[in-house]
């Protein structure tokens, strides 16, 4: 079966795959980025299950994918993996629930 995801497709996040469309931004994106994930107030470890998270939420295969091999670099658990992706269903299940409060307010309106 195809499918829109092709874990060969990664490599492509390159200067010499999807850079080469606009090498200059490109440049300025991945010094931008860099600086991101570098220690500060968190860890990059602490950053890169964030990123993982972010990447499940917003349910982008190449950066979970690229996240997890990450996570698993810098040490990270199988457990610690495992609730990232608790975490991001949590925060998703609990938006989509929240939403919940604009069909109630819908509802209330009716009834008066």
């Amino acid at each position: 079966m195809e499918t829109y995801y092709d874990p060969a497709g990664l490599s492509d996040f390159s200067p010499a795959g999807v850079g080469s469309l606009s090498p200059e931004l490109w440049d300025k994106y991945m010094a931008y980025y860099g600086s991101v994930f570098q220690d500060g107030a968190l860890t990059s470890r602490e950053k890169s299950l964030i990123a993982l998270a972010v990447a499940a939420a917003v349910q982008c295969p190449y950066c979970i994918d690229s996240y997890t091999n990450t996570c698993l670099q810098k040490g990270c658990s199988e457990e610690e993996i495992g609730e990232v992706f608790h975490v991001t269903n949590a925060i998703r299940g609990g938006a989509a629930l929240a939403h919940g409060v604009q069909a109630l307010k819908i509802i209330k309106d009716q009834a008066i």
